[in-house]
């Protein structure tokens, strides 16, 4: 075994072994702690248990929803009970070792860059489509480095005001703080959100991206949904100019996704101008332990 990689939920703690061909060797998964003292102590476990199956102490990064401050070290999170701790150091001093800490989004992004959709091609983004809205940007299979680690925050651009206006929209508050970002009317959330609005009706967004092939109104309110989806994306064409863009989370799996967002960022796209490929994660549920573990792996020296 040459990595490891632990992919940290709200609900379960997946650690994940990898051997030298980046194969997936080995997982053990366990419940998240709700008490803080009781987290720090089960990761560190899982890091022990990486370094049992590798026969020797091996890098390991941690893929976790929420951001670090570069400058304090301290978490901010909404699904574990680590806001406001120096979370990643006390991993560090309870597991007796250094560990990579990198939120989930990006890991992801780094793990479809260098081994899945978006290999070969950089700069790659990818993009979560999920409960919330994040990703990472890839440069030459390394993540973009930053100042305050926010780099991929993407679902806390703002919504594009020409739609929102023409639509009559609601700005929405969102958790961040801020009011009107983009994931408070695209993330799965967000697209019930937006189908309530357009519709009065209370639809999930399974229930819109399934069933807007018979229904003339949840159609519509498709149509809104991948425009204002592509306006963000277009704001990536116009800032980092992406090759690629990976999607993933439950969003990406609507049937058609990838025919008719591509339309749409073309129509957001200015005349003429090329459009980034737009592709499904090809990782599944070891994306973000793998990508994690790669990160260790180059933070060693060693990718």
């Amino acid at each position: 075994m040459i990595a490891g990689g632990i992919d940290l939920g709200g609900t379960k703690i997946e650690a994940q072994v990898f051997d030298a061909g980046w194969n997936l060797a080995g997982r053990r998964r366990i419940d998240t702690p709700k008490d803080y003292d009781a987290l720090v102590a089960a990761v560190a476990g899982q890091v022990d248990w990486i370094a049992g199956q590798a026969g020797r102490a091996v890098p390991v990064g941690i893929a976790a929803a929420g951001l670090v401050n570069p400058a304090t070290g301290i978490a901010l999170t909404a699904n574990l009970a680590a806001t406001g701790r120096p979370f990643p150091a006390d991993i560090a001093a309870a597991a007796g070792r250094a560990v990579t800490y990198v939120n989930d989004c990006r890991a992801m992004a780094l793990s479809e860059a260098v081994f899945g959709a978006a290999r070969g091609l950089s700069p790659a983004v990818g993009l979560i489509l999920g409960t919330g809205i994040g990703g990472g940007v890839v440069v030459e299979g390394q993540l973009l480095p930053g100042l305050a680690a926010t780099g991929g925050e993407f679902g806390h651009y703002p919504l594009a005001a020409a739609p929102v206006m023409r639509l009559d929209l609601p700005v929405v508050a969102c958790g961040c703080g801020r009011a009107g970002c983009t994931e408070t009317l695209i993330s799965g959330t967000g697209l019930a959100r937006l189908a309530r609005h357009m519709t009065g009706r209370a639809v999930t967004a399974a229930e819109v991206a399934g069933g807007r092939a018979d229904d003339p109104a949840l159609q519509a309110v498709w149509q809104v949904w991948c425009e204002l989806a592509a306006e963000m994306i277009v704001t990536l064409c116009f800032t980092i100019d992406p090759r690629v863009v990976v999607l993933g989370g439950g969003l990406s799996q609507a049937p058609g996704l990838i025919g008719d967002l591509t339309a749409a960022l073309g129509r957001a796209q200015l005349a003429g101008y090329a459009v980034p490929l737009l592709r499904l994660a090809e990782g599944g549920d070891a994306s973000g332990a793998r990508g994690a573990a790669w990160a260790a792996v180059q933070e060693a020296g060693h990718g």
